[in-house]
């Protein structure tokens, strides 16, 4: 990145002091060569007379750094412009040659400080876009990037830091946090992604546990480059940093339905379309699809489910008239972030493509929904014997079970990754289902702390949820079946033996406690 000072060359102007001529040299650094010229000055000028320039037709030249320069034929002529009769004739005439210098030297001298000021910027500036580019920049044009980074600090300096709290949102639990975009470049750690990680993000035992929200930051931030997407939809680097960022400060600390478990949906998505071969089937377009509404599905999701919702009469069951509030409010929220310009993905997508790209997000975050799961896997396996990837509605709907898949895919990565995740499921549903006992309503026999257990609660779901649906996904990618499928079965008969166990407890405390009833009463 070049400098401009070169546009203040040194610069010759040749005067006519008191009829004699007098040339004058000024450098860039305002090292005029006074001694030369100063020695064969004469005036009879006053030592506070102010000088005016005027040139051979009469019109006055202003002393700056971009006074036209002369030649002894057309020589500017020093006039002296008095502001003070007092104090008598004075013949000193190298003062008159200093006040004539130091006019114009100091006009020079501003002018390099402001350009000494500019260079000082711009090489601030390709400091920032080095390290931007080490980060990740090389498929963004670096000139693109260094004005976003002026416009980011020009609105910094004139919004004075403030940021913009989102007013979309729908506090219906006293917890709730506002949305809060980034307006400033993202500072969280760049964390540097060993070959060892970059090889286990791609698989499904990939263990979520090990890693910190900015080091899942930093790994989401890797799959968008990875994937190709950041290339494709012309990504800024920096507004996905900050869109990753806005994404996690607005999922809410709940047990479950937190920022972890959008990473783990995320890191799923983005282990599957390397395992199906994705990307060799579906367009650049439907990968982008995937992975941003995987990354967005639960968005401030408050830790009570739709049942609560429509049951409690909630503002977001009223808002959605009962039909998947959540889901609802997720897209609302993703697309609120989205539509600050700082936290704006999509900025240099075309209209029209943003719009297809919208409505498809918005299709597979609603079918997170899990009242429609029937719905949704019944139209696959009508699909799956004769699937046509050239078919828009087909690859529609295998990508809405891709995502449902992601959803609720704990059980496929290993027991000590998957058993935690129970847990916290459990306890996002007691504190659930003792808030409707507390409010007088209904309660799922699968929520109350009093009736379930977690063997009880996952061979069901796990015998009659997902082994069918991973199943009917296995129809079209064989390859799944060792890696996903096979797990599945294994937590199955893992879950059932630890009920045999749970059982066989039961009946021994049962027998033991009708022996001692009965010895009593002996």
């Amino acid at each position: 990145m070049g400098s401009s000072s070169s546009s203040y060359a040194p610069k010759t102007i040749y005067l006519d002091v008191d009829g004699k001529v007098q040339r004058v040299i000024f450098s860039p650094h305002c090292n005029y060569h006074l001694k030369s010229v100063s020695d064969r000055l004469f005036s009879c000028f006053y030592r506070n007379t102010a000088i005016l320039l005027i040139d051979s037709e009469g019109a006055m030249i202003s002393i700056d750094p971009t006074m036209p320069a002369n030649t002894p034929n057309n020589l500017y002529k020093v006039m002296p412009h008095s502001t003070n009769q007092g104090g008598g004739m004075e013949t000193i005439k190298e003062d008159m040659f200093q006040n004539v210098l130091s006019q114009v030297a100091e006009q020079f001298s501003r002018a390099f400080r402001i350009n000494e000021l500019k260079t000082e910027v711009t090489n601030r500036l390709a400091m920032l876009e080095k390290r931007v580019e080490l980060e990740g920049l090389k498929v963004v044009e670096i000139e693109k990037c260094k004005n976003d980074l002026k416009k980011l600090r020009d609105e910094m300096t004139s919004r004075g830091g403030v940021r913009v709290n989102c007013n979309c949102k729908y506090n219906f639990t006293d917890d709730g946090k506002k949305l809060s975009p980034r307006r400033d470049v993202p500072s969280y750690p760049k964390y540097t992604l060993s070959q060892e990680t970059i090889e286990a993000l791609k698989k499904p035992t990939f263990d979520v546990w090990h890693w910190e929200h900015n080091e899942m930051l930093s790994c989401l931030e890797y799959m968008y480059h990875d994937l190709g997407l950041v290339k494709e939809f012309n990504i800024n680097p920096i507004t996905l940093k900050r869109w990753l960022l806005g994404i996690q400060e607005n999922y809410r600390d709940n047990p479950f339905h937190n920022f972890r478990h959008c990473f783990c949906v995320s890191q799923m998505m983005y282990g599957m379309i390397h395992l199906c071969n994705l990307q060799e089937r579906l367009t650049m377009t439907d990968m982008c699809i995937l992975m941003t509404a995987a990354v967005c599905h639960d968005l401030d999701h408050p830790g009570y489910n739709n049942t609560y919702q429509i049951n409690a009469r909630t503002e977001l069951a009223v808002r959605y008239n009962d039909i998947s509030p959540l889901e609802n409010h997720h897209c609302a929220v993703a697309f609120q972030i989205i539509s600050m310009p700082e936290c704006n993905i999509f900025a240099n997508v075309e209209p029209d493509s943003f719009k297809q790209i919208r409505q498809a997000i918005i299709t597979l975050i609603l079918a997170t929904d899990m009242a429609r799961h029937g719905e949704i896997l019944d139209s696959f396996k009508q699909k799956v014997d004769n699937f046509d990837f050239t078919n828009e509605e087909h690859v529609k709907c295998l990508k809405m079970v891709l995502i449902k898949c992601c959803d609720i895919s704990n059980e496929v990565r290993p027991t000590e990754v998957a058993e935690p995740w129970v847990d916290c499921l459990l306890e996002e549903y007691f504190i659930q289902s003792d808030r409707e006992k507390s409010e007088g309503l209904p309660v799922a026999p699968f929520m109350d702390r009093d009736k379930v257990t977690k063997p009880t609660a996952q061979i069901g779901f796990i015998k009659f949820v997902l082994i069918p649906m991973f199943e009917t996904v296995m129809k079209l990618f064989p390859q799944i079946e060792e890696i996903m499928v096979q797990p599945l079965r294994d937590s199955r008969d893992h879950y059932e033996e630890l009920k045999q166990i749970d059982d066989a407890i039961s009946g021994l405390v049962s027998r033991m406690q009708i022996r001692r009833c009965k010895f009593q009463k002996g």
